[in-house]
């Protein structure tokens, strides 16, 4: 007998699954089309494509609503299924988001089946484990600290550039100060910038708190002033305080989003220390 036969012997003799959750749709997001799959009791054409517009999705709400659906399955991919699980969680959908690893590894699937539909197939025998998504306010507390990250990486990519351009200048002042975005390098470069060009001058604008003496800050300064360097040096710096700027921003909408949450009191090991409140938890954990 050949392994095709055995495999449709073994798909005839397996026994069918209880349907757990009649009333479960399945979605497979993409950039511009969603495919939506309900039962096919349910409507003539269970299976239906929509736009990704907000006004299409809210009418892919309306059809689910008609349709009697109370639980939707849906594939996380990328950030598309964001606007569409916010819409059908406010509508009072239970909406399970599921990792595609998950769901494409189940054995038993015909090829004629879509996405979509092998994603209600399984919601409604209950074989999809939903992802873990924390509540609205934590994750608007998410998306601006992640924010936040990638403004402290275009910001580092910005002290590089100006380090290049001092490099290019022969300007040894970052080997010699441990941070060129400091009091003594800002002081430094500000007055390069501003056309000064004694070295010993300019090694007079150090910190007393900088281990580095005043002959060497000299010797660092000596270089090949070229004009194209001094420009990019110049922009490079003017990109980084504003990536501060855009930074203080953020972190003042984090503090008054932070200011919504509710204090948390931390369980004792000792009984007889007095609880600490913290809310700053949630900054850090989520950096």
């Amino acid at each position: 007998m050949s392994q095709a036969k055995k495999r449709k012997l073994k798909e005839k003799k397996a026994p069918a699954l209880p349907v757990l959750n009649p009333a479960a749709a399945g979605i497979d997001i993409g950039a511009t089309e969603i495919y939506v799959a309900v039962h096919p009791d349910c409507d003539p054409e269970p299976v239906r494509s929509f736009a990704t517009f907000t006004e299409d999705l809210h009418r892919l709400a309306d059809w689910l609503k008609k349709c009697d659906v109370d639980s939707v399955a849906m594939e996380s991919t990328g950030v598309y299924w964001i606007p569409l699980f916010q819409i059908l969680e406010e509508r009072g959908f239970k909406v399970c988001l599921v990792n595609a690893r998950y769901y494409q590894n189940v054995p038993g699937r015909r090829t004629d089946v879509s996405d979509c539909q092998w994603l209600r197939h399984l919601h409604s025998v209950g074989l999809l484990r939903a992802s873990f998504r924390p509540a609205d306010q934590v994750c608007a507390l998410r998306s601006l600290v992640r924010h936040r990250g990638n403004l402290i990486d275009a910001a580092s990519g910005h002290v590089l550039r100006m380090q290049k351009a001092l490099d290019q200048m022969n300007l040894q002042i970052h080997h010699v100060i441990s941070d060129i975005t400091g009091l003594t390098g800002l002081r430094i470069v500000d007055a390069v910038l501003a056309g000064e060009r004694n070295p010993v001058k300019l090694a007079a604008l150090r910190d007393g708190r900088i281990k580095a003496s005043e002959e060497t800050i000299i010797k660092s300064m000596v270089g090949d002033y070229r004009r194209e360097h001094l420009f990019t040096l110049r922009q490079s710096l003017e990109a980084w305080r504003n990536y501060q700027k855009l930074m203080a921003e953020c972190d003042r909408e984090i503090e008054e989003q932070l200011s919504a949450f509710e204090a948390t009191i931390d369980t004792q090991a000792n009984p007889l220390e007095p609880p600490k409140v913290h809310r700053r938890h949630l900054y850090t954990k989520y950096q």
